[in-house]
């Protein structure tokens, strides 16, 4: 729970408690809570290692958790698969994008859309609609191998996005863009939450970016949580400087 403004009572969209995930003999995130509020951004990052990756995959359904639960719209979602989270309204990119290369641009959006609408018209629209926000429109046509890195980012993004999901979740959407690219990618993102209600996690190393877009951050160190608080609160929290901002943050 959060308080919103008055004192109102927020419901956090998933809450994750306690959750461990080990391989084998190696702990890869331990006893790890946190919370998504409805209509933010909220970042995850840490040093190489951390657990970021593993935590992601686990609230996603890629990986079960050894223990712990995940509650997502009020429903215990503990356990279930990616496909099963995707039905729920959770939808989650990949590091090394998720399109299809040999694929139209235009193809690759349709693939986002064919779960949740059934009318060609409507999938029409929405697919104008997403190349439109993610700057993709002059490129429907084109293959999606043939894209530069940047537009491939972006395709990665508009997949994920056509299915209109509740909770969106990028991991290392703004890997190898130039700072260009990832200004275009973050105004994209604030329109995908502003205009659509749509709720961000997002993994990313750029932390000029993260600390710009994101209304809270959570970071791990070693699997566990060292700190939470807005991009100031970390930005200056003396734990998170010494391990992984550095001084120049």
């Amino acid at each position: 729970m959060a308080l919103g403004s008055g004192g109102r009572v927020m419901t956090a969209l998933l809450t994750a408690e306690g959750i461990s995930r080990r391989f084998g003999g190696l702990v890869a995130v331990r006893d790890f809570s946190f919370e998504i509020r409805p209509g933010e951004v909220l970042g995850l990052i840490g040093p190489n290692g951390a657990g970021k990756s593993t935590t992601f995959n686990v609230i996603s359904g890629y990986y079960k958790p050894s223990s712990g639960c995940i509650t997502f719209m009020g429903q215990d979602v503990t356990g279930l698969s990616t496909v099963a989270m995707s039905r729920r309204g959770l939808v989650r990119t990949f590091q090394h994008g998720s399109l299809l290369r040999e694929m139209t641009v235009w193809d690759n959006i349709l693939m986002g859309t064919l779960r949740s609408l059934r009318d060609n018209q409507a999938r029409t629209r929405r697919i104008r609609e997403t190349a439109e926000m993610l700057g993709l429109t002059s490129l429907l046509e084109l293959q999606a191998g043939s894209l530069p890195h940047g537009h491939q980012r972006m395709l990665s993004i508009a997949i994920a996005f056509a299915t209109r999901p509740k909770l969106l979740c990028l991991d290392e959407p703004l890997a190898g863009l130039n700072s260009t690219e990832s200004g275009a990618a973050l105004t994209a993102l604030r329109r995908i939450r502003d205009e659509f209600a749509t709720t961000i996690l997002l993994v990313d190393h750029n932390m000029r970016a993260v600390m710009q877009i994101c209304d809270r951050i959570v970071v791990l160190n070693y699997g566990q949580k060292l700190a939470e608080g807005t991009p100031e609160e970390i930005r200056n929290n003396p734990d998170v400087i010494h391990a992984y901002l550095g001084d120049d943050a």
